[in-house]
């Protein structure tokens, strides 16, 4: 039975949806994952390292832990194989991290400046956790976009499929 709090869903969710997306865009060759498919990071490739991109730069935010970004919209990675298994740590980090939060700390503001905008902002750290997932959901959904066009098909979506969940009922997501 799951026992977790709702960014530890949401990292399960992360997680879970990564591992399929990635074994979709793998059906395809490389040429086709590098192709302008016209999504805002234009190739899947790009927008594969731009995801990895963003949770670095939150995780670092988060942690303090060091992680290689240069500039965004940069590739990280330029091997497909590389960029899967960077993710897949990733992946892991932000679980680990998501079953270590308190409550105390979600509710604890953060300041930070945006590498984007160069705006300097303090937020409550639950709602910046909270866009580090959506930011990965929204470019997950160009990319599913994009392979549902290919005629790959990665299954269900919904966070109710979440294995994690199997087997009972979430508690405490507060």
């Amino acid at each position: 039975m799951f026992q977790g709090s709702y960014p530890v869903l949401l990292a399960e969710y992360n997680r879970w949806m990564n591992r399929r997306m990635y074994a979709a865009c793998a059906e395809l060759g490389d040429a086709e994952r590098r192709r302008d498919h016209g999504i805002f990071f234009k190739s899947i490739h790009s927008t594969l390292n731009h995801i990895l991109w963003g949770d670095r730069a939150w995780m670092q935010r988060f942690t303090g832990r060091a992680y290689p970004l240069g500039k965004m919209g940069q590739d990280l990675y330029e091997d497909f194989a590389e960029l899967s298994a960077a993710r897949a740590e990733m992946d892991s980090e932000v679980l680990e991290f998501a079953r270590g939060l308190s409550p105390e700390w979600l509710n604890s503001p953060l300041t930070w400046t945006s590498r984007g905008s160069g705006s300097t902002q303090t937020l409550p750290r639950f709602a910046l956790v909270l866009q580090m997932f959506n930011h990965q959901t929204h470019h997950r959904g160009q990319v599913h976009a994009v392979l549902t066009r290919l005629g790959v098909d990665m299954g269900p979506t919904d966070i109710h499929h979440v294995p994690a969940l199997k087997g009972g009922q979430a508690s405490a997501l507060a």
